[in-house]
């Protein structure tokens, strides 16, 4: 199973990760904001995620990890 490890308090919300994953798991927290005043980008199920790294890729901060 793929693990993935998101830095929420270091996101800035650009939403690259957004389109980059296939399977459509990452959204853009609604309750939450850290302390840069962005939503950080959360995963809706991590059993669907198939550790492809898109995500981690595309994002130009390196707040994603992906473990498999």
């Amino acid at each position: 199973m793929a693990k993935l490890t998101i830095k929420t308090d270091i996101c800035k919300g650009c939403e690259l990760c957004l389109a980059a994953c296939k399977k459509h798991l990452l959204v853009m927290s609604k309750e939450k904001i850290n302390a840069k005043g962005h939503h950080p980008v959360e995963i809706t199920d991590q059993e669907e995620c198939t550790a492809c790294a898109n995500c981690a890729t595309m994002c130009p901060d390196c707040v994603i990890t992906v473990e498999k």
